[in-house]
């Protein structure tokens, strides 16, 4: 148990010193590219279109902006650190390892969560400028992050063992993650939307996170909370099975 636990603060601290060191290209582009949003889409649209469900338009797309970020750098990180091994040939040396599975899962869950989460902290600092914070539920909020960090670093992962070129492992975050965010009611309500793309919208997952995040913070959201909470909590756990089974078998890791 000593060993394994040994076995994945090793694996957390390759990550986390590999997202310090490159710091301008892990931490630095999602700030800027958030605070770009706030900028165009908060103070210059926001100023036009006034109030969301009665609150400003800045507060309204706050929570949705911070968890563009941690979702997307969490699958970001881990994709990149499971393919960059699986070229490098070094988690060949990992799968013969007296390591388990869990603990070599865990170790590249642990950092991309890590790398989402910092910068999930650090966007919610870059709001603080624009708009002003209020907490409706604590518990959510950080329920609904952390496990939101947890799923696409899952997603990470699986897209990871799949991957054969580089080039695969952007298809999912250009041709998936990215329209369904702008698509989850991230800049606007789905109320808002005609009765066929308001049931359309139903069936993307990331408006459940979107609104339950929302949720958190100012207690307003265009779907039922707790059936959110379960869909995030069952894909969750359906994603890790599905990940540590495909690791365990060695699915896309053996030559």
């Amino acid at each position: 148990m000593y060993n394994n636990y040994i076995g994945f603060l090793t694996l957390l601290r390759r990550e986390i010193v590999r997202i310090m060191r490159i710091w301008p290209q892990t931490l630095l582009p999602p700030i800027i590219t958030m605070s770009l949003y706030f900028m165009i889409f908060g103070s210059f649209i926001g100023s036009k279109i006034g109030e969301v469900q009665g609150v400003s338009y800045m507060s309204f797309i706050m929570p949705g902006l911070i968890m563009m970020s941690v979702l997307t750098n969490s699958y970001l990180n881990v994709v990149s650190s499971l393919f960059g091994s699986k070229f490098q040939k070094n988690i060949e040396e990992m799968i013969i390892s007296p390591l388990p599975t869990l603990t070599i899962l865990f170790g590249f869950l642990a950092g991309g969560m890590f790398r989402g989460l910092t910068i999930g902290f650090l966007v919610t600092i870059v709001s603080l400028f624009f708009t002003n914070i209020q907490i409706y539920n604590i518990f959510i909020v950080i329920l609904v992050v952390v496990l939101t960090s947890l799923l696409f670093a899952i997603g990470g992962i699986l897209n990871a063992l799949y991957a054969k070129t580089f080039d695969d492992i952007s298809i999912i975050p250009t041709f998936v993650i990215t329209p369904l965010t702008y698509l989850g009611g991230v800049f606007y309500s789905i109320d808002s939307l005609p009765v066929f793309w308001q049931k359309v919208s139903l069936f993307n997952p990331i408006l459940y996170i979107i609104n339950t995040f929302r949720y958190g913070f100012i207690g307003i959201t265009d779907i039922n909370i707790f059936k959110a909470i379960i869909i995030i909590v069952l894909s969750t756990i359906a994603l890790f099975s599905l990940a540590y089974y495909l690791i365990a078998k060695g699915v896309g890791l053996k030559e």
